[in-house]
């Protein structure tokens, strides 16, 4: 063994007294994000007892195993530093990884907390423990970062490229790993609190560890518990957010359509000079009609619903959790392993007010509730709009016929139809409460088959359960019963404990009573369970290369999974009975199982020469078979491959590069839910506004204009009618119908990535290492559906294309009562399938130094990120390749800023230590296919000053220090100079990221904050 290998040895056996000097004794894997010179964990690979080193990303135990493929790493100590409670928090500052579903997410959020690494989807990398996967908390196969145990967790991997050989499919864009401690002996608690400077949103947090070695070191047994807890952050707490802002006006909108007083569609204006209903037939019916304060009439719309005071910024959350695992060594040949997983969470969504959301209604002109002009105005409705003859729908003799008619074998009944927004304020905020069950156990035999070859085999089972509580929702159909009314007493359904509702009044109007028998609680089950049973064998040959040193070493294993889950709705959520509840849930189960082998080999070919201090080659490959319990699908098959190498040219200086394929599987979600009807962000309708405008084409090289006729035809086309034209809304709060669900025939996406990059630990500067890698991810067949944009653009962004017979025109289908994408709506068709094309590009780089500076130890940690292009095209034939890297708008969810960079500075003395984390966001401006400008009358663009949110700078102050042996004191502010979030409205992009006038999971909406945590060790 060369001095070289000798020192990594010894280096990673003993522990490196700081990070980067760890980094120099050992080739450069990834860098931890916290400089805490004195108290960092040394690793961005692990050592056992023999001090083998384990890198993320590979199957093979090597001394000197350097990895092909950039990893960022984030330890115990950045995680402690940060003072968060759950994974999602850590990872969001990490650059490279875009935020998805967290904490910061309220409508949208389904319980759970996800990573997106590299912004291609949640569903493309792994999350793992110890290298090996959880059971996933829905049908789509994702692994809840709420269920991970911070406590025993040593370090994150966040390894992209070549992933999916070895971990199999899912990883396109990588892996993150939760490497937890080993070998963990005593006892070590914390407890920490935090609280805003406004006095809200306080996280609380408790955990203790207990381990012990056990029969003179044969065994060690960790039991680990732990409970977290955060309060909710109101947006009406927050000055950016009291109010609803138009992204597109730049006033504040007040929000909703759907209001109190209640509105209504098919009534007829009043003639100011009459007092009556118009007879004017030039008078439009079209558009909705509020009823007045007084509650006698309908007048035009004047007050929209302000739903922002009851939506959250952080929503709340309280987790139990449970981790142990344990290992014993039976023999010199066989060593026992185990490992299990509990945890018990609930995370509660809070939003405003339920109602009657555009529902298509049934009203008897004798209702009680309805007011003399109010019923006339209905009446006065002109049934031959656009003629230039007045109809009225029931002439006054008829109406008031109708009036005393209270029953319908009346030959007088008549009803009138009408969608009603009418916002139940009366009772509450809507919530939904999310309690998840998670088990995972794992067991396994391990041990030496010669001195250089180990086996490992192991089994493992896990159940995620989860149960959705819905409260404070109107029942749709009890709703129409309840308004099928001629008496305030009993209801002409006659169904049991049926009260007549009032939504002809003001807020109040609706009685307990009344709410009590049009509301109802909604439950839904989400079950899925994880079976794994893997064999491996590695090590290596025990021959190296003529021009090596070390022998090539290898590892082959075979792997079975068996994937199964269910969505349980009951009655009203799986019909869509919630009023506000984004349509109906269906009913899905399904499964699938795969059985893999795979190996891989990695062989040093020159070592300790000049100019090849280290040139080592690896590679790998893996073979699944999917046998999908569909009918009629016989299953797929997949092959991916890697190969990659690092040549080290000299001391401090290495080269690094990684090719593969690799492909994604479609998951239970993909294949069997079935077509339903959901919300989809909309922000702007090409056949909405007072006037219907030309819609200039943002992708054909001329800016040439629809004709006006010509739009108006694809209009009513599309559902609408002649009379709603002028007056057709925007959807609300930027939410709109669309429908899609699995496909059975979906198969795998294929990928190609590849990256390259360098290491240089200069001998000139000691304590410095900088790692360069640039990635490239191409995914094609990628399972996908269009954007709202992709949708409505592959309708109206063509002059050819844009016409009554174009196919993707007539998909789109128009509530026939208000023209728009609401209630009765099939909306935008957004279909899965295996035409998507994803295509994303950037550079990693890291640094660390550490240095004695005489006073005290300098240690300085940073990521950076740069991404060139992140396309998506949704099929071959879509109108646009859309690219979100550094813009915003309801087409590019979770904003992906092209720079970002996460910086942390620290000084340490024997018995304190500071550090100053600095993160910068580079700026984004709306998306450009999204602003549509080029022409009067246009209304896609934004409000000038929210066309560009500017860079962002945040700073987090820490302080440690150590009071005694065993007690250690830290504090943490968050947000240092209380920077407030930028303001862009509540149109400016997707329901779940764009919240509160902003986007939170990207800028900090809450302010400054104080953690104070205090941690014993025995």
């Amino acid at each position: 063994m060369t001095a070289k290998n000798s020192l990594n040895r010894a280096a990673l056996k003993g522990g490196a007294a700081t990070f980067v000097l760890a980094m120099l004794a050992t080739p450069a894997v990834g860098y931890a994000q916290t400089p805490a010179p004195t108290k960092v964990a040394a690793a961005a690979a692990a050592a056992d007892d023999e001090g083998t080193i384990v890198v993320t990303g590979s199957l093979i135990k090597n001394p000197n195993l350097v990895s092909s493929s950039p990893i960022t790493v984030t330890t115990a100590d950045t995680i402690a530093l940060r003072g968060s409670n759950v994974a999602e928090e850590v990872l969001r500052d990490i650059p490279g990884i875009v935020p998805s579903i967290g904490s910061a997410v309220n409508n949208g959020n389904g319980g759970s907390s996800f990573v997106n690494l590299r912004g291609i989807g949640a569903n493309r990398n792994l999350v793992l423990l110890d290298g090996q996967r959880l059971a996933p908390s829905g049908l789509g196969g994702l692994v809840d970062l709420n269920n991970i145990p911070l406590a025993l967790v040593e370090r994150v991997d966040a390894l992209t490229g070549s992933a999916v050989t070895t971990y199999g499919a899912d990883a396109i864009a990588g892996v993150v790993n939760f490497v937890t401690k080993k070998d963990f002996s005593g006892v070590s608690a914390t407890i920490s609190n935090g609280l805003s400077e406004r006095g809200d949103g306080q996280t609380f947090r408790a955990d203790i560890t207990i381990g012990a070695n056990f029969d003179s070191g044969r065994g060690n047994a960790v039991l680990s518990i732990g409970y977290q807890k955060a309060d909710a952050v109101y947006q009406g707490a927050r000055s950016i957010s009291e109010k609803n802002v138009d992204s597109f006006s730049g006033a504040p909108s007040g929000g909703s359509g759907t209001t109190t007083p209640a509105r209504f569609t098919n009534t007829r204006v009043i003639d100011p000079a009459t007092g009556l209903p118009s007879t004017n037939p030039a008078t439009v019916n079209g558009g909705f009609r509020q009823v007045s304060q007084d509650g006698n009439s309908f007048i035009p719309f004047y007050q929209f619903f302000n739903f922002n005071p009851y939506n959250i910024f952080q929503t709340p959350f309280e987790r139990f959790n449970i981790f142990a695992k344990a290992n014993y060594q039976i023999s010199d040949a066989v060593e026992v392993y185990t490992r299990a997983l509990y945890s018990k969470n609930s995370v509660r969504t809070i939003i405003a007010p339920s109602g009657l959301f555009t529902l298509n209604v049934d009203v008897p002109l004798s209702n009680p509730y309805m007011s003399a002009t109010q019923r006339n105005q209905f009446c006065a409705l002109n049934t031959t709009q656009g003629t230039g003859v007045y109809t009225p729908l029931f002439t006054p003799a008829q109406c008031t016929a109708a009036s005393t008619a209270l029953s319908p074998s009346d030959p007088n009944y008549r009803t009138i139809n009408t969608s009603v927004g009418r916002r139940t304020v009366e009772f509450g905020p809507r919530s939904s409460e999310y309690s998840t069950s998670i088990f995972d156990y794992q067991a396994g035999l391990r041990g030496p088959l010669t001195s250089s070859i180990d086996w490992d085999l192991s089994a493992s089972y896990g159940e995620s359960d989860k149960r959705e509580t819905a409260t404070g929702y109107v029942i749709n159909s009890r709703a129409k019963d309840a308004l099928l009314a001629t008496n305030k007493l009993t209801c002409l359904s006659g169904n049991a404990g049926c009260v007549p509702l009032n939504i002809f009044g003001g807020q109040g109007s609706i009685t307990p009573d009344q709410a009590g028998f049009v509301s109802a609680s909604a439950f839904t089950f989400t079950k899925t369970a994880l079976a794994q049973v893997k064999g491996l064998v590695s090590g290596d040959f025990g021959v190296a290369s003529p021009g090596a040193t070390d022998a090539i070493g290898f590892a082959i294993g075979a792997e079975y999974r068996k994937y199964s889950g269910s969505v349980l709705p009951d009655a009203f959520t799986e019909a869509g009975e919630l009023g506000g509840g984004g349509g109906p849930t269906a009913r899905t189960s399904g499964g699938f199982n795969v059985k893999e082998v795979y190996g891989e080999l990695i062989a040093p070919l020159v070592q300790d020469k000049p100019f090849f201090q280290n040139l080592t080659l690896e590679g790998g490959a893996r073979y699944s078979s999917y046998k999908v319990s569909v009918p009629g699908n016989k299953g797929f098959d997949a092959f991916t491959w890697k190969v990659g190498g690092s040549w080290e040219i000299e001391q401090g200086f290495k080269l690094r590069g990684n090719y593969s394929r690799a492909v994604r599987a479609p998951n239970i979600g993909e294949l069997f839910t079935p077509v339903t009807t959901g919300l989809t962000s909309i922000g702007s309708d090409p056949c909405a506004g007072t006037t219907v405008p030309g819609l200039v084409s943002s992708v054909l090289p001329l800016n040439l204009r629809l004709n006006d006729t010509n739009l108006r035809n694809i209009c009513v086309a599309q559902g609408a009618k002649v009379g709603q034209l002028g007056s057709i809304e925007n959807p609300t709060a930027g939410q709109g119908n669309s429908y899609g669900g699995g496909n059975p025939n979906l198969k795998p996406e294929k990928a190609t990535t590849w990256t390259i990059g360098a290491v240089f630990q200069p001998t000139f500067a000691p304590g410095l290492a900088i790692t360069v890698d640039y990635y490239n991810i191409k995914v094609t067949n990628a399972i996908t559906t269009p954007t709202s944009g992709d949708a409505l653009g592959d309708c109206f962004n063509s002059v050819s294309a844009a016409s009554v017979t174009n196919p993707a025109c007539l998909a789109i289908r128009r509530n026939p009562n208000t023209g728009s994408f609401d209630a009765d709506a099939q909306g935008l068709p957004l279909p899965l399938s295996n035409l998507g094309t994803i295509k994303t590009r950037g550079i990693d780089a890291t640094i660390g130094y550490s240095h004695d500076i005489g006073f005290a130890k300098l240690g300085i940690t940073g990521n950076f990120n740069y991404t060139f292009e992140n396309k998506f095209m949704a099929t071959p034939t879509s109108a646009v390749n859309r690219e979100c890297v550094g813009y915003f708008s309801p087409n590019c969810g979770s904003i992906q800023p092209k720079w970002q960079t996460s910086l942390r500075t620290g000084l340490s003395w024997d018995s304190f230590d500071a550090s100053l984390f600095w993160r910068h966001i580079d700026s984004v401006i709306q998306e450009p296919l999204n602003a549509q400008v080029a022409a009067p009358g246009d209304n896609n663009a934004f409000f000038p000053a929210f066309r560009k949110i500017k860079s962002y700078d945040y700073f987090d102050l820490t302080g440690r220090v150590s009071v005694t042996k065993n007690i250690t004191l830290l504090m943490t502010v968050t947000n240092l100079f209380d920077r407030q979030p930028p303001l862009v409205g509540a149109g400016a992009g997707s329901t779940a990221y764009n919240s509160g006038n902003t986007f939170p999971s990207t800028y900090d909406a809450l302010g400054r904050r104080y953690t104070m945590q205090v941690g014993l060790k025995f």
